[in-house]
């Protein structure tokens, strides 16, 4: 009963709030003046700089499928060749990111998938080019994903959490019958999926992810339904990209054992031994395997920079290729295996998709996105400082150093206003790629944009992000301090003039920061983020939330919730006095819409600045251009009028 009385309450509270608030297209705003022409002009152009994803190869081989927008969405597009032209193939008012092409050579088709509004209740769809006719393969209700294709390609494996909304579950279904599906797994948990499937179809690799430290695998009979634990090991492990050899017999994955960084392994299914191939000083943080089994290419992360190795997988001997510098994040061979394709950033161009041809050993560019009319001469590049923080490396008894990267204005005059940008996850990475916000910034704001991996950030080793779990939570916030330190040191750069941004997680940490140094920042943006650890994993996404307490803590238990509690924004809210930019999308399953609404109202009762965008129509992102030109032109005037 008290839970119904507070949903009603709060139904009024938005009501209420609602009819304050002005709508623009699909959002509603609040206390945000009118945007200049100019600013939103030139704002577009940043906006329609456009980037090209790979998403698969063709089931001849020849041609690539790329994700890339040309109207409001990403959508899925085919190009036959280097330069060639991209021809738009589905055509939606969601985002398409992905094709996963049906393996079948006689067959021109592929899979993939869509949500509605951002409600990430993602539904799997499959696209047959040859008659342009859509099949929707899932329920239509629940969330789908994880789609693993047959050798044949006449049968797909999918995730699904339909059975009762929380636990992830596997199913196959045929091609032909897409309907009748049936049930293959049953699960407890949501961090469950499918890795691989072997071509006499009788086994797959499945894991389940228990933390960005941890995760177990299994090979499951795939007529009985029967898992047996594979590599049974008391550490704890965090394994990624698992993949069976060409014969079957031995699977290849990425695991951190016994090392900081993840190392490539072995492991034989008929001897139950796990060998090491690789290990390096820097982490692997993917692999792609030819189809016949003698090549594999690895990606490893050395410090925000991949670089591309490819190995004989007779000899495990290896080379580098000869890539450009910047961020890998997609790559796969094509089906004769002479050709490798990669989606390619780096801080001055967007992506786009090159591929590597074996046999002549060089790479050839085969998307080139438009840049809005900019000349991309005068994107800036992102360069590489490190600053001392509050504590000591355990390791090395040393001041421990936290890494970031910096977008500096060109030909600036006088001390240069800084925002920080603070990336989500928490497991996640800032990296030296293209943002088309930070170039704007830079480049017609004349911000210097730094981008900090703090405590429990990817690519530092496995110690490093443990480091903000649980109980640990606020020192990645006085990392936060240790920058403003650092930045107090910088001949060019203005301590008086400082913002926060950040979504999601990076969310968090803009109000955390808000909260804990007000008096010496001027402002902060905080996109879809975490107001209150208790409110926030109560009411996320029931498939997450255990996800989510292996980072955060369980709320369940008293003492974590206490905790959680004190170091809350929203517990602390009276600290903030400075100006904030608030974003929220209606439909988010993973930080809910009152996680931004209670930040809002406190913030109003206690006479704060703050401007507010609410999109009926996203979920946990800016997935619109028409939203993100407003929103993203909105935050530029309140950097512009607060900064």
């Amino acid at each position: 009963m008290k839970k119904q009385l507070f949903l009603l309450l709060f139904a009024f509270t938005i009501m209420a709030a609602d009819a304050q608030r002005k709508p623009i297209g699909n959002l509603l705003v609040e206390n945000i003046p009118d945007i200049p022409t100019t600013l939103k002009e030139k704002w577009e152009q940043y906006q329609n700089i456009r980037g090209a994803n790979f998403s698969d190869w063709d089931a001849s081989g020849k041609g690539i499928f790329i994700s890339t927008r040309f109207a409001d969405v990403a959508q899925i597009h085919h190009v036959n060749n280097a330069g060639g032209y991209r021809e738009q193939v589905t055509f939606y008012k969601e985002p398409i990111g992905a094709a996963n092409v049906c393996p079948n050579p006689n067959s021109d088709g592929f899979l993939f998938s869509k949500d509605n509004g951002g409600n990430e209740n993602f539904q799997i769809y499959y696209f047959d080019r040859k008659t342009g006719n859509t099949t929707l393969i899932t329920d239509g209700k629940s969330r789908n994903g994880n789609t693993v294709w047959n050798k044949k390609g006449d049968k797909l494996a999918f995730s699904s959490n339909k059975r009762n909304g929380k636990d992830i579950d596997f199913y196959v279904t045929s091609l032909t019958n897409p309907g009748d599906s049936k049930l293959l797994l049953q699960n407890t948990g949501g961090g469950w999926s499918m890795q691989d499937w072997t071509d006499d179809e009788t086994k797959m690799v499945v894991a389940n992810y228990i933390s960005a430290n941890e995760s177990k695998l299994f090979l499951l009979d795939v007529a009985t339904s029967q898992i047996t634990p594979i590599y049974v090991s008391q550490k704890q492990i965090a394994y990624s990209d698992i993949k069976f050899s060409k014969n079957g017999k031995s699977i290849y994955w990425l695991s951190d054992e016994d090392s900081e960084f993840s190392g490539l392994w072995y492991y034989d299914l008929i001897t139950r031994k796990a060998n090491k191939i690789i290990n390096l000083n820097w982490g692997i943080e993917q692999f792609s395997l030819s189809d016949d089994g003698n090549s594999l290419v690895f990606i490893v992360n050395e410090g925000g920079y991949s670089t591309a190795n490819l190995m004989d997988t007779k000899t495990n001997k290896y080379a580098p290729l000869n890539i450009p510098k910047g961020e890998i994040s997609k790559v796969d061979f094509n089906k004769d295996n002479k050709r490798i394709a990669f989606t390619i950033s780096t801080s001055t161009a967007p992506n786009d998709v090159y591929v590597y041809d074996i046999s002549k050993n060089n790479f050839e560019r085969w998307t080139f996105s438009e840049v809005g009319g900019l000349n991309p001469k005068n994107f800036v590049d992102a360069g590489l400082v490190t600053f001392p923080t509050f504590d000591k490396d355990e390791l090395t008894g040393k001041t421990r150093t936290i890494t970031s990267f910096i977008y500096k204005p060109r030909n600036a005059k006088g001390k240069i206003p800084v925002v920080i940008d603070i990336h989500g996850g928490p497991e996640g990475q800032s990296l030296p790629n293209f943002s088309a916000r930070r170039q704007f910034w830079a480049n017609e704001m004349g911000f210097a944009v730094l981008i900090p991996n703090v405590r429990g950030s990817t690519g530092y080793g496995k110690t490093y992000l443990k480091l903000d779990n649980g109980m640990l939570r606020e020192n990645s916030v006085k990392d936060i301090g240790a920058l403003l330190d650092w930045i107090a040191t910088q001949p060019d750069l203005d301590t008086s003039r400082i913002a926060v941004f950040g979504g999601s997680y990076g969310g968090y940490m803009s109000l955390a920061c808000m909260t804990n140094y007000n008096n010496r920042l001027k402002c902060g943006v905080d996109l879809f983020g975490i107001s209150n650890f208790v409110t926030f994993l109560k009411n996320t996404s029931s498939y997450r939330a255990d996800l989510r307490r292996a980072e955060y803590g369980d709320e369940r238990d008293p003492a974590m919730a206490a905790f959680m509690q004190k170091i809350s924004p929203l517990t602390n809210i009276n600290n903030i006095t400075k100006p904030m930019f608030i974003f929220q999308g209606e439909n988010d399953p993973r930080v809910p819409l009152n996680e931004s609404e209670q930040m809002l109202e406190q913030l109003k009762k206690n006479g704060v600045t703050s401007w507010y965008v609410r999109a009926k129509d996203e979920g946990h992102g800016i997935a619109k251009k028409a939203n993100a030109d407003y929103t993203y032109a909105a935050i530029a005037l309140f950097l512009k009028t607060f900064l």
